[in-house]
């Protein structure tokens, strides 16, 4: 597999930890409470300038021991199905929910606690619709909207792209033509992945040009993810303007939701090297999987940003990072030290608490890393939550 030799610059922001790394146990996720409240704030100010209420995306960081901190500063949650939903119930704000589909059953238990319910088709809507108005007869149903598809594209990797040719998240301006929407309160729009204002400001305009006379009926407009606010260069001040601006032209509620920008260079990845194998190029062997604690690195594929390691040719020894699956591909490529790693030594990844904790698995039986805070104000380190054999279990039938 090819792995782009690329680091995201973003990732430099983060400091080393501020906790000794030899005297926690391996692996462990360890998010620092004072660079997630560095974050809360960029985000709380956001909110306060542009009047746009801004939400937590779960699928991107779902990290329920910190939401004590995270509920101070946000709106709510949003959330792509029932389980989550629960969890964004937890929060104790605001519950919105996008799934491209729901089951009956799923139905009944989100109306109670949901305040905005968005659907992927006028048909999925109808099929609900009549749950929606039992529950709003007996007092309490959630605001329907629905996702429509810009078909505006700037994301480079079709993985990630919302609006690439074919996909099958939110409707198309076409097949709304002649379509009666009555009952549709609100309109839900996400292309965005890890980018910056500039393209919500054409991601917009493009809405604008495709879907007018629907956000003149709604009540209320989400614009979904991938708005990368926290990153040091992302230019805040556009973002402010673009969704001021469209909450002064439309008269409208205006939404967020980013998920990554939240843990965004709060989390770390903490490993230790338990081998060398001689392979032409040595592969250090470490306590954690990449497909399974990783698996982005994997999907991209990209380089991810080990602390004092550099690119190929950076420095004098090179290795490649594997490991303890038999997957032959659990393997990283791409990375060099200054002298050469030992066995036993600790290897620190930077910018894992996003897209990490979410997607993990146990494949292989491995275990699964530590889930820790660090909390800078106290200097205290603490384990929120260690897995075992009945974790892995568990899972299984």
């Amino acid at each position: 597999m090819a792995f782009t030799d690329f680091t995201p610059p973003h990732v430099y922001e983060q400091p080393f930890p501020a906790f000794d790394i030899n005297a926690i146990q391996t692996p462990a996720y360890v998010v620092d409470t004072a660079l997630l409240r560095k974050n809360m704030e960029k985000l709380a100010a956001v909110q306060r300038e542009s009047g746009a209420k801004v939400l937590l995306a779960l699928k991107g960081f779902s990290m329920f021991s910190v939401f004590p901190i995270m509920r101070e500063y946000l709106s709510g949650c949003c959330a792509s199905g029932l389980h989550e939903a629960l969890l964004a119930k937890e929060f104790g704000k605001e519950v919105h929910v996008y799934a491209p589909s729901f089951k009956e059953a799923e139905m009944r238990a989100i109306i109670p606690i949901a305040h905005h319910l968005s659907f992927n088709s006028l048909a999925q809507f109808r099929k609900h619709k009549p749950t929606i108005d039992a529950a709003k007869a007996a007092g309490h149903a959630p605001s329907p909207g629905i996702r429509v598809n810009p078909e505006h594209s700037e994301v480079e990797v079709s993985l990630y792209d919302p609006c690439s040719p074919g996909c099958r998240l939110g409707i198309r301006a076409d097949s709304l033509e002649g379509e009666d929407w009555t009952g549709i309160e609100g309109l839900h729009f996400h292309a965005l992945c890890e980018q910056d204002a500039d393209v919500l400001e054409r991601t917009v305009a493009a809405v604008e040009a495709k879907f007018s006379h629907l956000i003149e009926q709604v009540q209320w407009v989400n614009m979904g993810g991938g708005h990368h606010i926290t990153r040091n260069d992302y230019d805040v001040e556009l973002l402010v303007r673009v969704l001021r601006t469209f909450r002064e032209k439309w008269g409208k509620e205006v939404y967020i939701e980013p998920g990554e920008a939240a843990g965004l260079n709060t989390g770390y990845l903490i490993a230790e090297v338990q081998d060398i194998v001689p392979t032409p190029v040595p592969t250090a062997i470490l306590d954690i999987s990449i497909t399974a604690h990783m698996p982005d690195c994997l999907e991209m594929p990209y380089r991810p940003h080990v602390f004092g390691a550099g690119k190929t040719g950076e420095f004098a020894h090179e290795y490649r990072l594997g490991g303890p699956t038999c997957l032959a591909g659990d393997v990283i490529e791409g990375f060099s030290f200054p002298e050469p790693l030992r066995v036993g030594q600790r290897l620190v990844f930077a910018d894992m608490a996003h897209y990490t904790m979410v997607k993990t698995t146990t494949f292989n039986g491995v275990p699964h890393p530590d889930i820790a805070i660090y909390d800078a104000e106290a200097k205290q380190y603490h384990v929120v939550r260690r897995f075992g054999y009945e974790d892995f279990r568990n899972k299984l039938s």
